[in-house]
């Protein structure tokens, strides 16, 4: 039996997006495992692990919208910019107001430029910038644009400030706490952080580590999604028996299947007659017509 879908998994605290990844694969039940978006050891919430062809779905969970619950401890920084991390900077927050912490975070609203941090998974000729950062080397990073949809300041208990995010792909909550620290003089830090939604997927709905490891041995697939749930943004076709050959071979359908086509590069999901996920399908170059970039049959 193929498994092909998507697990949502409520990572636990102090485990690597990785090492969850690899507690799944000791099943042995499914080869092909990946997860859709790195959540680091000192975050919960939201992983979606995606099992068989569902891996090739796994660029639309990272790059889409994601929801963070975070809490920000004011008063001193660390090399990690978290918890976890060594202090290496302690300022003066006592004469921070809830009013002037939310008008700095407001600050961060938009599209914005942001660095990454050092303890990071990115990588600089080849090395990963944590295993630098371990080394005690640490080099100039580069601003990354990066979009933040809503940010807000839910709760106040100085120092303590518990900020609700929304933003893109690439964000770190890290370098926002960091940051944040910066802009009120004080220095800061991540003391806690769940991933409450990434794209579909939400906390509320997941499911703990330990259902998913036995829903694995057992072989219980009641939970798993369907790899197409990850693209509701696209717009559907529905193909005749006739077609599904040209959509398996990635041959572009025929001209008669349009719907309204915007341009090079836009995509749709296929379907069949019967209701049945068949592909993501490209608008060819060549052709004008929609042809099959990743097929699920």
């Amino acid at each position: 039996m193929s498994v092909d879908g998507i697990l949502n998994i409520d990572k636990p605290h102090g485990l690597t997006s990785m090492h969850l990844v690899r507690r799944l694969k000791r099943s042995g039940v499914v080869k092909k495992i990946g997860h859709g978006g790195t959540l680091d050891p000192i975050a919960t919430g939201v992983v979606p692990v995606c099992l068989g062809r569902a891996t090739r779905v796994m660029e639309y969970l990272i790059d889409g919208t994601k929801e963070y619950r975070m809490v920000i401890e004011l008063g001193a920084e660390t090399d990690t910019y978290d918890a976890m991390g060594q202090v290496v900077r302690v300022g003066d927050a006592s004469h921070i107001s809830r009013e002037r912490a939310a008008e700095a975070l407001s600050r961060f609203h938009g599209r914005i430029d942001q660095v990454p941090p050092m303890y990071s998974a990115l990588k600089r000729q080849g090395k990963r910038l944590y295993d630098l950062a371990r080394a005690g080397i640490e080099i100039d990073r580069l601003p990354r644009s990066v979009e933040v949809y809503s940010i807000e300041l839910v709760d106040w208990s100085h120092p303590l400030a518990t900020v609700d995010v929304t933003c893109g792909r690439g964000f770190y909550m890290r370098s926002l706490a960091h940051d944040l620290g910066r802009e009120l003089g004080c220095g800061a830090h991540l003391k806690e952080l769940i991933r409450t939604r990434s794209g579909p997927f939400r906390v509320d709905d997941a499911m703990s580590m330990e259902e998913a490891e036995d829903a694995m041995d057992e072989e219980d697939w009641s939970r798993l999604a369907s790899p197409d749930v990850v693209m509701g943004h696209m717009r559907v076709i529905v193909v005749g028996r006739g077609a599904e050959e040209d959509v398996r071979h990635g041959r572009p359908l025929p001209a008669s299947i349009r719907r309204d086509v915007v341009g090079v590069g836009e995509q749709c999901r296929i379907y069949s007659t019967d209701g049945r996920f068949l592909a993501v399908a490209v608008v060819d170059e060549v052709s004008g017509r929609w042809r099959s970039q990743k097929v699920f049959l």
